[in-house]
């Protein structure tokens, strides 16, 4: 979908030109575009702020029908993500205006000591991709369609150097993508059965090995948190592993990823509120699945395997209950403060049996796991829970590099008093309400052995009420391009 191209912008046959406009510098070296971006400023309603778009219609200058200038803001506050924006908003109005193609042309001017042009390709790129899609499969009519074909202008040396780098994020956009699409889904459509052999089906067309467990195997592995949360279920739970194994791999990276197909609290049932989105509680075990897939087709050289509980907690007479105690799959008895905490159970099992089974030198376990991290951070940026210092530098580094972002927060050992219990080993839940996203970090940590881990809670960027620059309300796929970029520094990291 995404090609470059290096004709003449007069040259170029297209439907929609879009040019990014700084406010207060020409970035762009081409005599013709610079021209139409004197035009736009000189329209009183466009200042080259960010946010502001102006749409000309077939200027004399080019062949396109429709040239859109979508501002970037001042020079000095200049950086990848806002020209990823850029793109995503250009791509966005264009769809709303034709069915066909779109140019964004890349600026070859100044941009800053701080802003390579290779790392700009790859931000417009990814913007435009991401805004390129239409999560709407179940409306009678579609108001927009997605462009059949979206092409990068830049100079012919860029461009040869970039098309290595365009497979790669072709790849990652279309994970992200994907991983949407499984997220906005209805629960009625991906059941954990269901969404195991729609996961696997997906990871089989690029070579990865694809394994599901039934409830059988479950109970004969003993994993008892997983089948206590699923007990409630007309549908029974799976464990699906993807396993990427290129020869010669340079160790084994694994992912763990949280998979509630719905979550309706259990007996500690969700209120109105906060019921009607549960259908998105499985985002972790969307983002593992596409990450392993996008890795696979990337050619990582490492082996990546994926581990991903898939149950729905549900009410009826077989659910687990508060008071009842379950046995882990590492022999760890738990009792269940809470039926609605079940995120953690799930991960334990998996957990446990990832690092026992797999033996990975890094394990990254990503979940929407906790309310209380969205109070503390807000719903653009996941919590980072990690006791490895350079696991928790390359992960919140590589969220920052694509613009997924992670807050390092802590793990305090005093803290693992809240999950003590008179009866069990453990409980699910502290006493209180507070620092709940670090106690359901800490009751992970319980689990890991003594591989290097991380936790990443992306309860609150994982879904969007509101469309955002390259993205349409609803799921967002957070975590594909955090865990594709992580993949990519930790086998730097091997060399």
């Amino acid at each position: 979908m995404l090609k470059l191209t290096s004709t003449e912008p007069h040259r170029i046959v297209t439907e929609t030109l879009i040019i990014p406009v700084c406010q207060d510098k020409d970035i762009h070296h081409s005599s013709v575009i610079r021209k139409l971006v004197r035009q736009a400023l000189g329209i009183d309603t466009f200042q080259g702020d960010k946010n502001e778009e102006l749409s000309l219609h077939q200027p004399a200058e080019v062949k396109a029908k429709r040239v859109l200038f979508v501002g970037l803001g001042p020079h000095a506050e200049l950086a990848p993500e806002h020209f990823r924006q850029a793109a995503g908003k250009g791509v966005r109005l264009a769809m709303h205006a034709a069915k066909g193609d779109a140019v964004l042309v890349l600026p070859d001017g100044d941009l800053g000591d701080n802003l390579a042009r290779e790392d700009l390709m790859a931000a417009m790129a990814e913007g435009a991709f991401l805004s390129n899609h239409c999560p709407t499969p179940y409306k009678s009519e579609q108001k927009i369609q997605a462009l059949k074909t979206i092409r990068l202008y830049t100079d012919a040396a860029l461009a040869r150097r970039s098309r290595a780098a365009l497979k790669r994020i072709d790849a990652v956009c279309r994970g992200t993508l994907q991983a949407r699409d499984w997220i906005n889904q209805p629960a009625n459509e991906k059941t954990p059965d269901q969404l195991a052999r729609h996961m696997a089906q997906a990871a089989r067309r690029h070579g990865v090995k694809a394994t599901i467990l039934d409830e059988k195997k479950l109970q004969g592995l003993k994993m008892g948190a997983i089948l206590a949360v699923g007990a409630g279920s007309a549908h029974p739970p799976r464990l699906l592993i993807l396993d990427y194994r290129p020869p010669k791999a340079r160790g084994t990276i694994a992912l763990v990823g949280k998979g509630v197909t719905f979550d309706a609290g259990g007996l500690n049932l969700k209120p109105t509120g906060s019921i009607e989105l549960m259908k998105i509680d499985m985002a972790g075990a969307a983002a593992v699945a596409a990450s392993v897939i996008a890795t696979a087709e990337i050619g990582a050289k490492q082996r990546i395997v994926g581990v991903i509980p898939l149950v729905e907690n549900m009410v009826s007479g077989n659910a687990f209950r508060p008071g009842d105690i379950v046995r882990a799959y590492n022999g760890r008895t738990i009792e269940i403060g809470n039926t609605d905490a079940e995120g953690r159970l799930i991960l334990a099992d998996a957990l446990a049996y990832t690092a026992k089974q797999y033996n990975p030198q890094t394990m990254i376990d990503m979940a929407t796991l906790t309310g209380a991290c969205v109070v503390a951070l807000g719903e653009k940026i996941a919590g980072l829970f990690s006791p490895d210092e350079p696991l928790r530098t390359v992960i919140e580094q590589a969220g920052r590099e694509v613009h997924e972002r992670c807050w390092p927060m802590p793990l305090p050992e005093d803290y693992q008093e809240l999950l003590k219990s008179d009866l069990a080993d453990m409980r699910n839940i502290g006493p209180g309400r507070w620092g709940g996203a670090i106690v359901a970090a800490l009751f992970l940590s319980e689990f890991i052995g003594k591989t290097r881990w991380a936790h990443v809670d992306i309860a609150g960027p994982a879904h969007h009420k509101k469309a955002q620059a390259y993205g349409q309300p609803g799921a967002t796929g957070f975590g594909v391009r955090l865990l594709c970029q992580a993949i990519a520094a930790l086998q730097d990291e091997k060399r």
